[in-house]
């Protein structure tokens, strides 16, 4: 019986170019990002003198010249697993210096003109319940990014935070229900304001996820603080493990202070403002929050951007800025 024999792979590849993505494609257009996304790694972070291990998942890009057919897709690959090798984070937070470091690598290695990293990593906290000090861990979404060029590299820390925020109109029309029912058992205006400044006026809820990215150049942002804003901007935080007493507490908590998704945002914008004053005006800042409602099918989203010096502008003279320097503006040297 005859064997055929088996096609040479190298056969289909013979004649072209040792390096076929260096050479020109047909058709010489310039790309604004051309890498890989979702590549799970896992990243070294030391915390209270141990290292341990955590799941991230790393994007690279460049902006791929006109004259360029192509990237090396294994040299990403390379040098992102080279540099986790090399470089432990030493604070428990500080992960937007790896991203900064893969950057700077990919930049040279893929001879780009600029390149672009994101690391996106679940990050475990104990913390304690409000009521009963129950020990409890949370995980947060903690973000580095950074862009390189030969010129410039810029850097950016954020997090990613659930909470819960209650509706300001749904209980603003069971307030009005309220209010009519106690009038017409005879109660006065000044007992119905006392009833419900007293009893918590329900609402429907909604579990949300806010996001806060800052970019600081020559200043250290610490993720905790982020998370602190993040999960301060909503009607309350929420907690994995309560008994009762935390239950009671957050449900009230969240109750007295309703907030839309649009307010949330907002008072993250604030938070950076007021717990951290020194940042300079071309500081970046990138809030967003969705909220997964629960009483319709959709999901509703807020978000801002800007440099503080648009932000700061904007709330001493009360005019909107011609425009908002996006995180893509900014990573390009915008505001600077």
């Amino acid at each position: 019986m005859a064997i055929t024999p088996k096609r040479d792979p190298s056969a289909a590849v013979r004649g072209l170019p040792a390096d076929l993505q260096a050479s020109a494609p047909v058709t010489p257009i310039s790309l604004g990002r051309a890498g890989v996304t979702r590549s799970a790694k896992a990243i070294r972070i030391r915390h209270n003198g141990e290292e341990q291990l955590f799941q991230a998942e790393v994007e690279c890009f460049v902006d791929l010249d006109p004259r360029q057919k192509g990237v090396h897709m294994s040299r990403f690959d390379e040098v992102v697993n080279e540099t986790i090798d090399e470089v432990v984070i030493g604070h428990a937070l500080i992960i937007e210096e790896l991203a900064e470091e893969i950057a700077n690598r990919v930049e040279a290695t893929q001879r780009a003109l600029r390149s672009e990293v994101a690391i996106r990593a679940s990050y475990p906290m104990e913390k304690r319940t409000p009521v009963t000090g129950v020990p409890t861990q949370e995980m947060y979404g903690l973000i580095g990014m950074a862009s390189a060029s030969p010129t410039l590299t810029r850097r950016l820390v954020g997090v990613s935070a659930q909470g819960m925020n209650a509706c300001p109109c749904a209980q603003e029309l069971i307030r009005d229900q309220a209010t009519a029912a106690l009038r017409e058992d005879g109660f006065s205006a000044d007992e119905i304001e006392r009833v419900l400044a007293r009893v918590p006026v329900a609402t429907h809820n909604q579990r949300a996820r806010g996001t806060l990215v800052i970019g600081a150049p020559g200043t250290v942002v610490r993720a905790e603080t982020l998370i602190e804003i993040v999960e301060e901007g909503m009607s309350s935080e929420i907690y994995e493990l309560m008994k009762r007493p935390d239950e009671r507490f957050v449900v009230a908590k969240a109750h007295a202070r309703p907030r839309f998704v649009e307010d949330s945002v907002r008072e993250m914008i604030r938070g950076v403002l007021e717990r951290m004053p020194d940042l300079p005006d071309d500081a970046f800042v990138h809030a967003h929050q969705v909220n997964f409602e629960t009483i319709h099918t959709h999901d509703v989203e807020a978000e801002r951007a800007g440099t503080l010096g648009e932000i700061r502008g904007e709330l001493a003279c009360g005019v909107r800025p011609a425009s908002h320097t996006t995180l893509q503006q900014w990573l390009l040297g915008a505001g600077s």
